[in-house]
């Protein structure tokens, strides 16, 4: 299989989809709950240290981002987005005290994910010469 002409291979491509499908779809659930504002996020908000007004533009940014991440042409912008908007998520936790797991677990699957289904990907980052 070729994207961007280059070969993958289907388990690599299949594999590369899965592992990007799922932190996308997590963050596109958060980008929505932010833009929606349920109580529970306006109280996340404010356990952060965040004023709730600013959701609603996280979450745009959240959800254009994974956008541009999801689409094959944008995909390596998307991600190098992603990795500055979960930066962010990260020092906001240490600041406070939480665990950064989430926010770097889902980081690495967005880069393993893009790694493993574009081959313009790997000739960057090769594992071994």
């Amino acid at each position: 299989m070729t994207t961007n002409g280059q070969t993958v291979s289907k388990p690599m491509l299949w594999g590369g989809w899965a592992l990007t499908i799922l932190p996308a779809a997590a963050l596109l659930m958060s980008g929505f709950m932010k833009v929606l504002k349920p109580e529970f996020i306006v109280n996340g908000f404010a356990h952060m240290g965040w004023p709730s007004e600013l959701a609603l533009g996280l979450g745009l940014v959240e959800i254009a981002c994974t956008i541009l991440y999801l689409m094959p042409r944008t995909a390596v912008l998307g991600a190098i987005l992603l990795t500055g908007y979960l930066g962010g998520a990260v020092a906001t936790h240490l600041r406070i005290g939480e665990p950064i797991f989430g926010a770097v677990g889902l980081g690495v699957f967005v880069w393993l994910g893009l790694y493993l289904r574009d081959a313009r990907v790997r000739a960057l980052a090769p594992l071994r010469s």
